[in-house]
C-alpha cells in the first residue's frame, strides 16, 4: 500500500490548482437521505429527511463513498449539542465568506465503511466500486447519510476480512488512538517490544483498539475498566486488568511496578497522580485525550481560546518535564496513510473490531441514547444499507 500511496502522493504533488474539476454523476441526483439537526441541543433535535443536498466533487482529489455502514463516536455527542463549534466553524468558513450558522443543515457521523461511487479527476488510487472506510474529520459533513464526500488521502481501502458493519467501527476510534500512541506518543513495532503500558478507560472505543495495538507491538498492557468489561480485556490481550469500582484506583496501580507509557482516555482528576505512575527520567510519557482546546475557543473565542490553551498545555509540558516524564495532548487526525498500516493489522488478525451493538439507520436516535448512556463495550454501528 505504500508504494501505491506513493505513487498518489506525486501525482498530487504534481501541482495541479483546485479547479472545480469534477466528473458529472452518470445518475445526477439533487438529494439523499439524511439524519441532521438544524441546531443544537439534546436528541430531539435528531432530524431524519430524505432531501438532505447530495454531495459533490468540489476538488480534484475527493471521492464521493456510498456509505454502508457508519458508527457514533462521544465526539457525535458533544457535536450535537454544540461542543467546539467556534473551533469547526473556523475550519468550516476561515474566510469568514459565508452568512451566519451555515453549518446547518448539519450531519454528524464520522466513521464510514463503503463503496467509491465516484473520483475527482486528479485521483489515481482509487476506482468507483472500491471497497473502502474512513474517518471523516468533523469540520466536514458527517457520514450519517446516504453518501458522503471525502478527499483521498483520508480513505483507505477497507480491510478484506471484515465486512462494512465490522469496519465501520475502527476509524475513528483507530486513528485517535494511532495519533496518542505512535504520533505523539512515539510508540511503534520497533520500540515497544517489553515496555509497560497504562490504558485507562479501555473499555471504549479507543481503549479497546489501543490495547490490542500495543498488544500487537509486544507491550505488557495493564487496562483500568470495571469489572464486567474484564473478560474483554484479557480476550483482547490485556496482562492485567484493574478494576476501577473495587477501592482506590490510585492506590490499587501503585502497587504494580512503574510504566513506560500512559494513555488517559478519561481525564479530570486522574491528572493528578497518574503522572506519578511513570519511570522518571527514562523517555516515560503520559498521553491524554481529554484537552480543553474546543471548549477554550467556545467560551473565550478563537484568539484567547488558542491563547488560554497554549498557556496550559505549555506549563504542565514543562511542570513535567522537571519531574523526568513527558505529558503530552492528542487529538484524532484524520489519515489514509495510518488506516492502511491499521489495514495491515486487521487482515493479519492482530487487531478485530469490537461492536456493542448494531442499529438500523432508521434507529440512529435510539443509537444516540445507548451511546449516551456510557458504559460502551466498544462501538455502537450504524447499519446505513441493509442487507436483508
Amino acid at each position: 500500500t505504500a508504494g501505491g500511496r506513493a505513487l498518489r502522493g506525486a501525482a498530487r504533488a504534481s501541482g495541479q490548482p483546485p479547479l472545480r474539476g469534477f466528473r458529472a454523476s452518470p445518475r445526477a441526483r439533487s438529494a439523499m437521505p439524511s439524519w441532521v439537526i438544524d441546531r443544537y441541543g439534546r436528541n430531539d433535535v435528531l432530524r431524519f429527511t430524505r432531501s438532505m443536498v447530495f454531495p459533490i466533487i468540489h476538488f480534484p482529489n475527493e471521492v464521493i463513498i456510498k456509505v454502508h455502514a457508519a458508527s457514533l463516536n462521544p465526539i457525535d455527542l458533544s457535536m450535537r449539542s454544540g461542543y467546539g463549534a467556534t473551533a469547526l466553524n473556523m475550519k468550516r468558513d476561515p474566510l469568514k465568506l459565508k452568512s451566519e450558522d451555515t453549518e446547518f443543515p448539519l450531519t454528524l457521523g464520522r466513521d464510514v465503511s463503503g463503496v467509491i461511487m465516484e473520483c475527482g479527476l486528479s485521483v489515481s488510487y482509487f476506482k468507483p466500486g472500491d471497497e473502502v472506510w474512513a474517518a471523516i474529520p468533523p469540520w466536514k459533513q458527517g457520514t450519517l447519510s446516504e453518501f458522503v464526500v471525502a478527499s483521498g488521502n483520508e480513505v483507505s481501502f477497507k480491510p478484506k476480512c471484515l465486512s462494512h458493519i465490522e469496519a465501520a467501527s475502527l476509524p475513528y476510534v483507530g486513528l485517535t488512538a494511532w495519533s496518542a500512541i505512535n504520533q505523539v506518543g512515539g510508540l511503534n513495532q520497533s520500540n515497544c517490544s517489553g515496555k509497560r503500558v497504562l490504558i485507562l478507560g479501555a473499555s471504549g472505543g479507543v481503549g479497546t483498539f489501543a490495547v490490542q495495538l500495543v498488544k500487537a507491538w509486544g507491550a505488557h498492557v495493564t487496562a483500568v475498566c470495571s469489572h464486567d468489561a474484564s473478560t474483554l480485556m484479557k480476550n483482547l490481550g490485556a496482562d492485567d486488568v484493574i478494576d476501577y469500582k473495587s477501592g482506590s484506583l490510585e492506590e490499587q496501580l501503585k502497587t504494580l511496578p512503574l510504566f513506560d507509557f500512559i494513555l488517559d482516555n478519561v481525564g479530570g482528576s486522574t491528572e493528578k497522580w497518574a503522572l506519578d505512575l511513570l519511570k522518571k527520567w527514562s523517555g516515560a510519557t503520559y498521553v491524554t485525550l481529554v484537552t480543553p482546546f474546543l471548549i477554550n475557543m467556545d467560551k473565550l473565542g478563537v484568539a484567547d481560546g488558542m491563547l488560554r490553551t497554549g498557556v496550559t498545555v505549555g506549563s504542565k509540558t514543562l511542570k513535567h518535564l522537571f519531574k523526568g516524564v513527558h505529558y503530552r495532548w492528542a487529538f484524532f487526525m484524520p489519515s489514509g496513510p495510518s488506516l492502511d498500516e491499521i489495514a495491515e493489522l486487521v487482515d493479519s488478525g492482530k487487531i478485530q473490531p469490537v461492536i456493542d451493538q448494531v442499529f438500523s439507520f432508521s434507529e440512529v436516535p435510539k443509537a444516540f441514547l445507548k451511546l449516551e448512556g456510557g458504559h460502551a463495550r466498544g462501538k455502537t454501528v450504524i447499519e446505513v444499507i441493509s442487507k436483508k
